[in-house]
C-alpha cells in the first residue's frame, strides 16, 4: 500500500515488588508495599545466583518503552551489576501476550523539536548499548509481542528464548509510523540476520514469528506452551519460559551453552560475498530503488533506513548510530510520521466499541447472497468461530460461495498461518442452504443481494417472518439509504446497515450505518459482530451514498472526465498514485466495477443533483453495455488476463472516449491541477459529512477513508490533510477550478470556516 501496510494494535494492575536481602550465606524474598520504596514498572528476584527481571506497565494491556520504565529498568541493572552474587540476568514480562510492543508513542510525541527527539534516541541507544556489553550475559525471555524498542532491547541481550506461540512475533513496525528503530535496530540488525533479511524486516514493518526467527538467527531457543493445569495456560507458559531462561543464563555462565554459533558453509559463503563493497552497494541500490517504486518517494522513512545501515556498514558503529539518533529526531517532526501516527491511534479508537456490551451476543450469523461479498462475509464471520448460516437462491451460486471460503481458508492453509485440521475444523461452522431452515436461531441476518431497493424490500419481509423479533437485520448495501430499505419493516430499530469493503477478508473497514430509528443495542451488536470479525469499524449517520461511497462517488466522476479530457488510463493512475493513492483512479474504477459505479454514480446524482456532476454518466453506461464492467469481465479501463500482473490499456475503451472526448481547459489541466481536482472533490465531501453530522468526528473520517478507499496514508486521511496542507490553499486551489467548473467545486460552509481562521483544526 505504497510503503505503508495496513497498520494496528496496543487494567490496571496491582503490583507487589519483590526484593532480594541478603544476610551472609541466606536469601529470602519478601513484598514492599511503601510507595516509597516499590518501582510501578519494573521490578526483580533473585533466584540463586540468577536476577530474574519482571516487566509489567501497570497503566496499559501492553508494555511499552516509556520514559518511567526506562528509568527504573536502569537503576534496576545498576544494582544487578553491583551486586557480586548476582551472575546473569533474566528479562521477562509479567503480562500474558505481550513482551514489549515498542516505544511509547506519547512519550515521543510529547517532543517539541527534533533535538528532543535525537536526545530520546541516544539515551535508548546507550542503555541498549550498557545491556550488550553488559559482563553479566542477560537473557531475554519472549512470549508474545517483541516489536519496535522491544526487539532492540531484546537483539542487545546475549541470549534470547521464546515460547512457539502465535501470539510470539518479533518485528520492526516503526516505519508503519514514518519512523525507524531509534534505538540501535538499524546497527545490529544487519550484522544479526545479514542485510537483506534486515532491510525486509525494517522496511515493510511486518512481524515474524518466532519459528521463523529461530531460523534467520533473532532467537537462539524455542519453549514450548503448556496447556491449563492449576494456573491458565498463560501463566504456566511464562513460568515455564523463565525456569528454561534461568536455566540457560546458568548454562551460559558455565560455559555448557555457546554463545557463539557456528557458522554454516552457506552462512560463511554469505559473509565472504558481503565482505566485498561493490556488492553492498548493488544491494543498497537495489533496495533503494525497490522502495522509490513502491512509495514514489512520498514516505521519507524508507530511505532513512537505508541511509542508517548503510552509515553503520560503510563507516562504523560510531557513524550508524548518529546517522541512527539524528535520522530518527528529523523523522518524528515529519507531517508523514504525525499523520501515521495519527492512523494509528484512530485504529486504537476504532477498535473500540464506543455503543457498549450489546444485551445479547450474536451466535449464529446468516448471510443472505453467496456471491463475491456474502462468501467474504461468510468467510470472516467462520474464521472467528460465528456459527454461519450461507444461504443463497441457486444451488450453482451456493456451490461458488462456499468454494471461495474454503479457497480463502485453504490458502492460509498453504502458508502454514493454520493446519488443515484447523481449517476443515472452521469450515464446519457454516451451513450452506437454498431455504430459510434454521434462520429462527439466528441472532443476525446480513444481506448482500443486489442493489435493488425491491429486492432488498422482498428478502426483510422473508427473513422477518421467519426469525425471531430480537434478530437483527442487517443490509451490505454500498449506497441505498437504510432507511428507505427499513421502511418495509415491522420493527425498524432492528434494522442498520453494515458496509463491508471487496475483497472482504482483506479489507479491514467496516462502515456501520444507523438510522433515527436503529436502537442503542442494534448498533452495539452490529460493532460486536465486527470487532469479532477483525474488522476496524466506523459508525456514520444514515443518507445516500453514507460516508465513504459519497465521497469516493465525486472523485470518480472527476476521474471520468479527466478521461473525456484526454488523459489516457495509465496517466491518470500515474497522477493518483503519485499523490499518494495506493491505487490509480482508473484502476479503482474496475476494481469496484464499472456496472456499479454506473449504478452509484445514477443514485448519487439523483440524491444530490449537480454537484456531483463531473464525466457524462453515459460513458459508464456505454461502457457496461459492451461488457467492459472491469475486472470481474475481464475488461474495463484495461485488459485483465488471468495470472497476469501486467495489464494493457483496453483498446475498445478509445472508441468509447472519442465519442464523449471533451476539451480540456488549459488554465486547470496541468498535472497537479488534474490530482487537486481529484482529491478536492474527495475532501470537501468529506467536510460536508462532517458538518451535516453523517460523521461522528474526524478521526473516523480520516480511518474510513484511508481503509475503506485508499486515500494516501502519507497524508492521514482528508481531515489531516486539511490541517496540514492548510484550508485556505485548498480553498484557493477550488475557487480556481469551480470558474470553469461551477458548483462541484464550491468549497462546503465548514471548509470555508476552517480557511478564514487558520488557528481552527480538525485533529488538535
Amino acid at each position: 500500500m505504497a510503503g505503508v501496510r495496513a497498520l494496528g494494535l496496543l487494567s490496571r494492575l496491582t503490583v507487589r515488588q519483590r526484593y532480594t536481602l541478603f544476610s551472609d550465606a541466606s536469601r529470602r524474598n519478601f513484598s514492599v508495599t511503601s510507595s516509597l520504596m516499590a518501582r510501578t514498572h519494573v521490578n526483580y528476584e533473585i533466584k540463586g545466583d540468577v536476577a530474574v527481571i519482571r516487566i509489567n506497565d501497570p497503566t496499559s494491556k501492553v508494555n511499552t518503552l516509556s520514559v518511567h520504565m526506562q528509568k527504573e529498568m536502569t537503576e534496576i541493572m545498576d544494582e544487578i551489576w553491583a551486586n557480586n552474587a548476582i551472575t546473569s540476568a533474566v528479562l521477562i514480562s509479567s503480562k500474558p501476550g505481550c513482551f514489549i510492543a515498542g516505544a511509547d508513542i506519547n512519550m515521543i510525541q510529547a517532543c517539541k523539536s527534533t533535538e528532543e527527539v535525537t536526545n530520546l534516541s541516544q539515551e535508548g541507544q546507550k542503555m541498549f548499548e550498557k545491556i550488550e556489553k553488559s559482563p553479566k550475559p542477560v537473557i531475554a525471555a519472549i512470549n508474545g509481542s517483541c516489536l519496535g524498542g522491544g526487539l532492540e532491547l531484546a537483539i542487545a541481550c546475549q541470549y534470547r528464548v521464546a515460547t512457539k506461540n502465535k501470539k510470539t512475533v518479533l518485528g520492526t513496525p516503526e516505519v508503519l509510523l514514518g519512523l525507524l528503530p531509534g534505538a540501535g535496530g538499524t546497527q545490529r540488525l544487519p550484522k544479526m540476520i545479514g542485510l537483506p533479511g534486515a532491510f525486509d524486516m525494517m522496511l515493510t514493518g511486518r512481524n515474524i514469528r518466532s519459528d521463523k526467527a529461530k531460523k534467520m538467527g533473532l532467537v537462539h531457543q524455542l519453549v514450548d506452551t503448556l496447556g491449563p493445569g492449576l494456573k491458565s495456560p498463560e501463566e504456566r507458559t511464562i513460568e515455564y519460559l523463565e525456569e528454561i531462561a534461568v536455566d540457560c543464563a546458568r548454562g551460559i555462565v558455565n560455559k555448557k551453552i555457546p554463545l557463539a554459533k557456528e557458522k554454516s558453509m552457506m552462512q560463511k559463503i554469505q559473509d565472504y560475498i558481503m565482505s566485498y563493497p561493490f556488492v553492498r552497494n548493488q544491494i543498497y541500490s537495489t533496495v533503494q530503488k525497490k522502495v522509490m517504486k513502491q512509495t514514489k518517494g512520498l514516505y521519507p522513512a524508507p530511505l532513512k533506513i537505508i541511509e542508517c545501515v548503510k552509515a553503520g556498514m560503510e563507516q562504523g558503529l560510531d557513524a550508524g548510530y548518529l546517522a541512527e539518533s539524528q535520522n530518527f529526531g528529523k523523522l518524528a517532526m515529519t507531517s508523514e510520521s504525525r499523520a501515521l501516527i495519527g492512523l494509528y491511534h484512530g485504529q486504537v479508537a476504532c477498535k473500540k466499541n464506543r455503543f457498549g456490551v450489546p444485551k445479547k451476543d450474536v451466535k449464529t450469523l446468516a448471510i443472505l447472497g453467496a456471491g463475491l461479498m456474502g462468501a467474504g462475509i461468510a468467510q470472516v464471520s467462520v474464521d472467528k468461530g460465528i456459527n454461519t448460516i450461507l444461504k443463497d437462491t441457486t444451488l450453482e451460486g451456493l456451490n461458488r460461495g462456499q468454494q471461495q471460503v474454503y479457497k480463502g481458508l485453504n490458502d492460509k492453509t498453504k502458508k502454514k498461518s493454520i493446519t488443515s485440521f484447523e481449517r476443515d475444523s472452521t469450515l464446519s461452522s457454516l451451513t450452506g442452504q437454498l431455504d430459510y431452515s434454521g434462520f429462527q436461531k439466528a441472532d443476525m441476518v446480513i444481506e448482500a443481494v443486489f442493489e435493488d431497493i425491491a429486492i432488498k424490500h422482498k428478502v426483510l419481509k422473508e427473513v422477518e417472518a421467519v426469525t425471531s423479533p430480537e434478530c437483527i437485520f442487517a443490509s451490505n448495501t454500498s449506497a441505498l439509504p437504510i432507511k428507505d430499505i427499513a421502511a418495509a419493516s415491522t420493527r425498524p430499530e432492528k434494522v442498520v446497515g453494515m458496509h463491508y469493503f471487496s475483497p472482504v477478508d482483506k479489507m479491514q473497514l467496516l462502515e456501520i450505518i444507523t438510522t433515527d430509528k436503529t436502537s442503542k443495542d442494534t448498533t452495539a451488536s452490529a460493532v460486536a459482530v465486527g470487532l469479532k470479525q477483525g474488522k476496524i469499524i466506523i459508525v456514520v449517520g444514515d443518507g445516500p451514498g453514507f460516508y465513504t461511497t459519497r465521497c469516493l462517488a465525486p472523485m470518480l466522476a472527476e476521474a471520468v472526465r479527466v478521461l473525456q479530457e484526454g488523459v489516457d488510463p495509465k496517466k491518470l493512475d500515474s497522477l493518483t498514485t503519485g499523490f499518494g493513492f495506493p491505487v490509480g483512479a482508473a484502476t479503482l474504477a474496475d476494481e469496484v466495477g464499472i456496472d456499479v459505479a454506473a449504478h452509484v454514480a445514477e443514485d448519487l446524482g439523483k440524491a444530490f443533483g449537480s454537484r456531483f456532476g463531473g464525466g457524462d454518466p453515459e460513458l459508464l453506461k456505454t461502457m457496461v453495455e459492451k461488457g467492459f464492467k472491469g475486472r470481474k469481465s475481464g475488461k474495463g479501463c484495461y485488459l485483465y488476463q488471468p495470472g497476469l500482473k501486467h495489464k494493457d490499456v483496453n483498446p475498445e475503451l478509445e472508441e468509447i472516449l472519442e465519442l464523449y472526448k471533451m476539451t480540456p481547459n488549459p488554465a486547470v489541466s496541468s498535472d497537479s491541477d488534474v490530482q487537486y481536482r481529484l482529491v478536492s472533490r474527495f475532501v470537501n465531501e468529506a467536510v460536508l459529512c462532517l458538518q451535516e453530522g453523517i460523521l461522528a468526528n474526524p478521526v473516523e473520517g480520516d480511518i474510513g477513508a484511508v481503509f475503506g478507499l485508499g486515500f494516501p496514508p502519507c497524508l492521514g486521511g482528508p481531515f489531516r490533510f486539511v490541517d496540514t496542507f492548510g484550508a485556505d490553499k485548498l480553498v484557493e486551489k477550488m475557487r480556481r477550478f469551480e470558474e470553469v467548473y461551477g458548483n462541484q467545486f464550491t468549497p462546503c460552509p465548514l471548509l470555508l470556516d476552517h480557511a478564514k481562521d487558520p488557528s481552527k483544526k480538525f485533529h488538535k
